[in-house]
């Protein structure tokens, strides 16, 4: 089987190529520049295989929360892409996938994951991940929150991952106080994580028409006003 993935929802822009469970990927820090290195990173990876479009079996993105505009790009061109070669797509929640990320770091495998990406005007991206049979079950799903409102969480032996613990470190931290046994936060969604998460899905038919491919946005606004800025 082999996936192409793409994820964009972050400063950083990553693709990934899995071939029957190896993967070759590429990510760089991108900034706003996504929409000008995507194409050609995505042609470098499979040129570099050997892999044409139409010998793929499906397109996997990013579906976010994250920025809204990496998020659109992330969907939009693997819509694109899917619809010229007539492929399924499937959409992967990036915090799901920043859990599979940090499980995976340093080829130590940890099982339980809060996830938080920083969300802006003072509020996270969460999510709550646990694996078991090496399926990864959703603790809590996804929200977006103010980081000393994020849902309470029974147990201990927590790993945090992400941007949102950079950002409010101490009030997650707070939050789960005695809980957490580490925190990465410069972890950040990648799009080999993309394509693991993504690869038992088409195997199983779950893949969809490009057509049907939807970004998880969690909010509506996209900036705040000069008088709540001052509030902050």
């Amino acid at each position: 089987m082999k996936i192409l993935a793409i994820e964009t929802s972050t400063e950083f822009c990553s693709v990934a190529l899995w071939q029957d469970g190896e993967l070759s990927s590429r990510s760089e820090h991108a900034g706003q520049k996504h929409s000008e290195i995507l194409m050609a990173m995505l042609d470098g990876v499979l040129k570099e295989a050997g892999v044409k479009l139409a010998q793929l079996d499906g397109i996997a993105f990013g579906a976010g929360p994250g920025s809204f505009t990496g998020v659109r790009i992330a969907c939009g061109v693997a819509q694109g892409l899917a619809l010229g070669a007539n492929l399924p797509v499937v959409g992967i929640c990036t915090l799901q996938a920043l859990a599979q990320d940090v499980a995976m770091k340093g080829g130590m495998k940890k099982n339980k994951v809060i996830a938080a990406l920083d969300a802006r005007m003072a509020e996270v991206y969460f999510a709550v991940y646990e694996k078991s049979d090496g399926i990864w079950k959703t603790v809590c799903e996804p929200c977006l929150c103010l980081p000393q409102d994020t849902p309470i969480v029974a147990g201990a032996g927590w790993s945090g991952a992400g941007s949102g613990f950079a950002a409010h470190g101490s009030l997650l931290r707070a939050r789960y106080a005695g809980q957490l046994v580490e925190v990465d936060e410069k972890c950040v969604p990648q799009a080999s994580a993309i394509a693991r998460l993504a690869a038992p899905m088409f195997a199983s038919g779950l893949g969809v028409d490009a057509a049907q491919a939807m970004p998880l946005y969690l909010r509506d606004k996209v900036a705040l006003k000069t008088s709540e800025r001052h509030v902050l």
